[in-house]
């Protein structure tokens, strides 16, 4: 995984040039939003345990057949796999969105995902919609603008909101 600055030096040397103004302005709007990206990190991650249980428990309600006999989620065994699925997600999420590259989660998260859910005959739909719920609450919480750096955080938002479309298309 190489951060934004490996790639754009990568890059340029392996077309043997010097980096271009616009790439050195591209990533001094990187460092600039840094603080922005920490402050949406630390949120989530403090939060992580309500978001995830949150977004369980919503699943779950609009979905009872997954906690009833025979379903996905029922004994504790399968209800703790699938808190620990849910965390994992939002964990790479995190990374993503710090890093402001998604390699990571695709490589290391999403990539075979489906296919596992498939093989254990985890309903992939389920998944998605349980990764959306996590989304609106990540969003609300990166979103609210007490004790952050101040300035306008709608790209990172749409980027946030990104990274958690790509994970649920993903599985579903």
């Amino acid at each position: 995984m190489l951060d934004a600055f490996a790639k754009v030096v990568s890059q340029a040397d392996a077309r043997g040039q010097y980096l271009s103004g616009d790439q050195i302005d591209a990533l001094s709007a990187m460092v600039a939003d840094g603080n922005k990206r920490i402050d949406i990190v630390n949120r989530i991650t403090s939060n992580s345990s309500t978001i995830v249980a949150n977004a369980a428990r919503s699943l779950f309600a609009e979905q009872p057949q997954l906690t009833a006999p025979g379903g996905n989620a029922y004994t504790s065994r399968r209800m703790a796999a699938c808190l620990r699925d849910m965390e994992i997600v939002l964990r790479y999420i995190t990374y993503a969105i710090f890093s402001g590259d998604s390699s990571a989660l695709d490589d290391r998260c999403l990539n075979g995902l489906r296919e596992t859910y498939l093989a254990l005959g985890t309903p992939g739909a389920s998944v998605a919609v349980g990764i959306g719920k996590m989304k609106d609450a990540a969003i609300a919480i990166a979103n609210d603008p007490n004790g952050i750096t101040r300035g306008d955080c709608s790209s990172l938002i749409s980027e946030l909101g990104g990274y958690f479309d790509r994970a649920a298309a993903a599985v579903g």
